[in-house]
């Protein structure tokens, strides 16, 4: 797929949060949420950085790493606010507790709730760590009984498993983010996500922000973290080419290097991302390319409620003295 060219690039971004867009522009980080038919409420939000606590993570490769960490810091700081805004609002009904959780708050209180939060979120983390690591490896591992070709510690079967892997985790990726398209909630959220990318693109385009002229434009943009989500899994699958199919004898360890690299693909990803955000070539559009298809997924074309909730964030973010400018 082409990258479409625009007479400007800028180091704005967004995410897409619940009714309501998050816009990150060199000076401030402002959330938009739709709170009404004719009512946008607008307010800034902000962390303190890796990198401005340690200046070693603006280094290549580890700004990728400081850059995922800040992002999903502050994405979840955006999409709470987003979420209590749309409630508040009526945007978004709130579902009646249940009496069990009615009973665990009349007994434990907040105290439980955010225990559970904590719980319930490296669960979430050891599931994917299993599903992306360790699945894969065992699969494969599981198939060598099967196909011959799989089965050793040779150059070659380091090459098919890799791949295995990769390919593997790219699916499972996918089925992801296709069955939480489903979700009438993360459908509305994906068309947000449209709609930020093509108020961006508007910007970048020189073209007044008009719902209009938004519209108009492509919802497919390279600097996306789908598409560097996708990019740190292909990279992964190189990186794999480098670790044995059992270190030291226990094909386990495999997929513990593996998770001990996971900063070398985020930072690579990230590079490449950069690379794609600046430069428009033959090379660069093959890079993006397998990102811009997943967008597919994860972009759906917005309504004009939507358009306007875009605009509204990014007017707030664009700095008056052009230092959001890249080229």
């Amino acid at each position: 797929m082409a990258k479409t060219c625009t007479k400007k690039i800028t180091s704005i971004g967004g995410s897409a949060l619940i009714e309501g867009i998050m816009m990150r522009g060199p000076k401030r980080t402002t959330v938009a949420v739709r709170t009404g038919a004719d009512e946008i409420y607008t307010e800034d939000v902000g962390i303190t950085t890796l990198a401005q606590k340690c200046k070693a993570f603006k280094l290549p490769l580890l700004r990728g790493i400081a850059g995922l960490v800040d992002s999903m810091r502050l994405s979840y700081k955006a999409l709470m606010l987003s979420a209590n805004k749309a409630i508040e609002s009526g945007e978004v009904e709130e579902e009646e507790p249940s009496k069990f959780e009615k009973w665990i708050d009349e007994k434990f209180g907040d105290k439980f709730l955010k225990v559970l939060m904590v719980f319930s979120a490296i669960l979430g983390v050891l599931l994917a760590v299993f599903l992306f690591f360790f699945l894969p490896t065992f699969l494969f591992d599981l198939t060598s009984y099967v196909v011959p070709a799989f089965r050793g510690t040779s150059g070659n079967v380091v090459f098919y498993k890799s791949v295995f892997e990769g390919i593997l985790k790219i699916v499972l990726f996918l089925l992801y983010i296709v069955v939480c398209s489903r979700m009438t909630e993360m459908k509305r959220v994906f068309m947000y996500h449209g709609a930020e990318h093509k108020t961006i693109f508007c910007y970048e385009n020189e073209e007044e922000l008009t719902v209009e002229n938004v519209k108009k434009q492509t919802r497919f943009h390279p600097r996306c973290g789908t598409s560097f989500m996708i990019l740190m899994l292909i990279v992964g699958i190189i990186i794999g080419l480098f670790v044995p199919v059992a270190p030291f004898g226990i094909s386990a360890l495999r997929p513990v290097i593996k998770i001990l690299l996971l900063p070398v693909s985020c930072g690579v990803g990230y590079e490449l991302i950069k690379i794609c955000g600046k430069h428009d070539n033959v090379l660069t559009r093959i890079i993006a390319a397998p990102g811009l298809w997943a967008q597919r997924i994860t972009t759906k074309e917005p309504d004009e409620k939507m358009c306007e909730v875009a605009i509204k964030a990014m007017k707030e973010v664009i700095p008056d003295d052009g230092t959001d400018i890249v080229k």
